[in-house]
């Protein structure tokens, strides 16, 4: 079966992985420290906390933002549940907006209704991979004293408006999983423009710890004290995955061409196709293409997914929107509550795209699907 994603593993990562095995630290050491400085340049040079995943980042960083009880998160529907579990595991309320139905993402417009004078948080996912339109959310978030957060779990690598991925929003999330852009096993990434928030996020991920002898509420202990003011979890991200992380991001700008010609050469061949759509780029984006989300029309979307599957290319789709999940539709969030984003689920399918897909993978995946919608 031919994989919608795959990470993408050389025999330089092998031997950054192996040289950590080899040394002292394992986890807390010298690779995280570099591993997080050059996600900080990657991204506009702001302060970067890694983690154990990109749930973790999210987690991280609404608990850094203080989002609990009382507050509201503005979010898109059509992302993975994360984006919007953490923040409701935290005692917030999620309030869905609708996307814009060319791209999947979120729509500054639905955002604007959507907001009260609880809301806390904005944040939008940077969908298949392209960035949402921040200045517009922005905008909205300082007028009710909101933050914005962008979800850039399909954009690490990209920018917009000239401003590289985590220099978009107030704080960014990343992930590091093996379909996404660059890989660290499992892990993700916390980027904060704020210093505050910044030192906050880290010491929730570093089990609450503070270690700054200026902030000690307890004086009279010795040189080994530590300790800890607000609660916190440990989703430090180990040395193994770090080191991984820094040999993947040597070849970032290699993946980010690669999926790009993949991207061209499938708009190439679905373009004026009758019963499918093409993506969607929004003017003033340079996209890291996560996704090759191709739209089939006519209400046949499932059946060239499962005739797809059937002829070994594993197609995906991205995503269910959030609130049909039932642990959001128990709670009383039902079907029509964002007309986009269903219209846009019901006929959105991934296609493989990953560096590693050959010319001859891409020709196959072209030539199988014209064959089943032509």
């Amino acid at each position: 079966m031919l994989p919608y994603g795959r990470q993408s593993i050389s025999e330089a990562d092998i031997e950054a992985v192996t040289a950590v095995l080899r040394g002292d630290w394992l986890t807390t050491g010298p690779a995280v420290t570099a591993f997080e400085t050059a996600i900080s340049e990657l991204s506009g040079g702001h302060r970067a906390i890694s983690c154990t995943s990109g749930t973790a980042a999210l987690h991280i960083a609404y608990a850094a933002l203080g989002l609990g009880p009382g507050d509201e998160l503005v979010t898109t529907p059509m992302t993975f549940v994360a984006t919007a579990s953490c923040a409701a595991m935290l005692g917030a309320t999620v309030r869905f907006a609708d996307v814009d139905y060319e791209t999947g993402l979120l729509d500054p417009s639905a955002v604007e209704a959507a907001l009260t004078e609880r809301s806390r948080v904005i944040s939008a996912v940077d969908y298949a991979g392209q960035s949402a339109d921040y200045p517009a959310l922005q905008s909205l978030a300082d007028r009710v004293g909101a933050k914005t957060l962008a979800d850039a779990a399909h954009s690490v690598g990209g920018s917009a408006y000239g401003r590289p991925v985590g220099d978009l929003a107030d704080v960014t999330t990343m992930s590091f999983f093996p379909t996404k852009n660059l890989t660290t096993g499992e892990g993700g990434a916390v980027v904060c423009k704020d210093a505050e928030i910044g030192q906050r996020a880290h010491e929730f991920h570093f089990i609450g710890l503070v270690r700054d002898p200026s902030r000690f509420e307890i004086t009279d202990e010795g040189p080994w004290h530590q300790e800890v003011h607000e609660y916190g979890v440990n989703y430090r991200l180990t040395d193994l995955g770090a080191a991984l992380g820094l040999s993947q991001l040597r070849r970032l700008a290699e993946f980010k061409r690669r999926r790009a010609e993949i991207t061209a050469r499938y708009n190439a061949a679905f373009a004026g196709v009758d019963g499918v759509r093409t993506p969607v780029q929004r003017a003033g984006v340079d996209p890291m293409w996560h996704l090759y989300p191709l739209r089939v029309l006519d209400g046949r979307r499932r059946e060239v997914f499962e005739r797809m599957r059937a002829a070994g290319i594993g197609v995906q789709v991205n995503y269910i929107p959030v609130y049909w999940h039932p642990v959001f539709a128990h709670q009383g969030y039902r079907r029509g509550l964002c007309p986009n984003a269903e219209r846009f689920y019901a006929e959105e399918l991934s296609l493989p795209l990953y560096p590693d897909l050959t010319d001859g993978d891409v020709d196959r995946v072209i030539e199988t699907l014209l064959n089943l919608v032509g």
